[in-house]
């Protein structure tokens, strides 16, 4: 739709949606910008008319329920108006446990791809006088790092049960290896995300570190290409994998922009944080994303590996 027509088309819904009678076309054409005025041509007026039907057609094909009427028997032709409560949508109410959960979305997505839309969302939810809970303090909502770039494609292969394949180097291997998975669900365990389902190339079921993945996630198949198991338990498929974080990193922050290296971190020695991994890149990427306000004291491959990140990233490689 051309910038123009739809701008007209804002500007009639508006003009419809502030009255209360009936309006006729010329009442409308006179109100609402966008339409040529009258100036006593037949050619114009002819124009006129055959963009405002264009116009009426386009918003009852988009669900707005545009009604015909007289104001009185007195009326010559016939007028228009959109009833407000036919075109506003019922209010929205959460509990509270739903409330929380929206909360929690919006935290999820803060980092990732769908971060505007989720802000967009809140704000209309609060425009309806809906109390969404995206500010509850972190020990009621947890922190959630959405960071990975593989995770929309994975959520969105998991919801649409589409098997994937990626580059996954696994824990003390040096080189990736091409994995084609059927996901199951995407979840959030340790403050580490994981995808779970059946590994095509093992035939039995496997989790992965979504931080281990390099590289792109490419769909392989249609939408539907499997069913998930009925019972499943993925948070067990993932806790029972073994994975721990057996190593520690100390790493000097200064200012805010390293708050959600503070929020991962065992203690605060005065600056220098004690941080907890089993992976380096992971680890890595969350460092190299604070910039200027950490830097790393120990251990040496830690401090290796988000040499590399900045370099790559002032060189315009992605990482």
């Amino acid at each position: 739709m051309a910038a123009r027509r739809a701008e007209r088309l804002v500007n009639l819904v508006i003009c419809l949606l502030s009255t209360r009678q009936y309006l006729t076309a010329e009442r409308i054409r006179d109100a609402v910008p966008g339409y040529e005025s009258a100036d006593g041509r037949k050619a114009t007026d002819e124009a006129f008319k055959r963009m405002f039907e264009r116009d009426k057609a386009e918003l009852r094909d988009l669900g707005i329920p545009l009604e015909t009427g007289r104001n009185s028997h007195f009326d010559a032709e016939d007028g228009y108006r959109i009833k407000r409560g036919d075109y506003e949508l019922p209010p929205i109410e959460f509990n509270a446990a739903e409330a929380a959960a929206v909360g929690l979305a919006a935290r999820l997505w803060q980092s990732a791809t769908l971060g505007e839309p989720a802000r967009a969302a809140l704000m209309k939810l609060r425009a309806a006088g809906t109390d969404v809970q995206d500010d509850a303090s972190p020990g009621a909502v947890p922190y959630l790092d959405a960071s990975d770039p593989s995770l929309p494609a994975l959520l969105e292969a998991a919801q649409t049960a589409r098997p994937v394949t990626f580059e996954y180097v696994k824990s003390g291997a040096g080189t990736a290896q091409v994995r084609t998975i059927e996901p199951w669900g995407v979840l959030s365990w340790r403050k580490r995300w994981y995808v779970a389902g059946l590994d095509r190339d093992r035939g039995e079921p496997r989790s992965f570190r979504l931080s281990r993945i390099t590289g792109p996630v490419k769909f392989v198949g249609v939408a539907g290409a499997f069913d998930r198991p009925e019972k499943v338990d993925l948070l067990e498929m993932v806790a029972g994998s073994g994975q721990t974080r057996d190593r520690v990193a100390h790493v000097r922050v200064t200012g805010p922009g390293a708050a959600s290296l503070r929020r991962i971190a065992e203690t605060d020695d005065d600056g220098v944080l004690a941080i907890a991994f089993a992976e380096v890149q992971w680890l890595a990427r969350q460092i190299a994303s604070a910039g200027s306000t950490a830097v790393v004291l120990d251990p040496p491959d830690l401090i290796d590996a988000v040499v590399g990140r900045l370099r790559a990233a002032a060189a315009g490689v992605g990482v």
